[in-house]
């Protein structure tokens, strides 16, 4: 299959898909798991939440927040690559409260019932600005009035002031969408699209950021 956006980053297949989370551990000095554990206490989960796992990958995400939750709550997570989807299958859908979708986020979620909580980790940086907004929607569409949108993705930075030593890989390694990404008011974005109440959790020297915003 296929990329939608040819020049994303986001759409991973192949052998990267196969070994993700590998992958994610060597580049990141085997920080990535203690990261992510630290970002889901972050996302303050109550036991009954339903919550929307918006490319949600190999499912170590989900796999975590499940773990917050009873025998009430539940995960729904939504991904197109045929060798994550395997992976998320295998790694989540042991548990009864977790289904998976095989569906594309910039399009309609056919959510039936509306979630408490939306999660999307580092994949609105890899799109047109547009298909952002698209995704914005879709989710405002499918959350409870009061539920959740958390985006954990870079924060708002200038490029060039960022230390060389940071700034090289990231260059080399980031598609070009994710530069116009850094250069936005994501509070103002989101704003216009029917969220408020805001507040975030930085990490890695506040070059990524977890905001969080309620639908209104």
């Amino acid at each position: 299959m296929g990329k939608y956006y040819p020049d994303s980053k986001v759409e991973v297949t192949g052998a990267e898909a196969k070994h993700y989370d590998l992958l994610m551990n060597l580049m990141t000095l085997g920080k990535y798991s203690g990261f992510i554990k630290s970002v889901v206490k972050d996302m303050h989960i109550k036991p009954n939440d339903f919550i929307l796992d918006l490319g949600c990958g190999t499912g170590r995400n989900s796999c975590l927040m499940h773990k917050e939750l009873s025998s009430e709550g539940k995960i729904i997570g939504f991904d197109i690559s045929p060798e994550m989807i395997e992976q998320y299958k295998k790694n989540c859908l042991v548990h009864n409260n977790i289904r998976f979708e095989e569906k594309r986020i910039d399009r309609d979620l056919g959510v039936n019932e509306e979630a408490d909580k939306a999660f999307i980790s580092f994949v609105l940086h890899g799109f047109p600005h547009n298909v952002r907004l698209q995704v914005i929607d879709n989710v405002y569409k499918s959350l409870k009035t009061g539920g959740e949108f958390l985006i954990l993705d870079y924060n708002e930075f200038v490029l060039k002031d960022m230390p060389f030593y940071l700034r090289i890989p990231f260059t080399a390694m980031e598609c070009k969408y994710a530069f116009d990404f850094l250069e936005k008011d994501w509070r103002a974005i989101l704003s216009d699209n029917g969220f408020g109440d805001f507040s975030e959790t930085v990490y890695f020297g506040k070059y990524v950021r977890l905001l969080r915003a309620k639908k209104m």
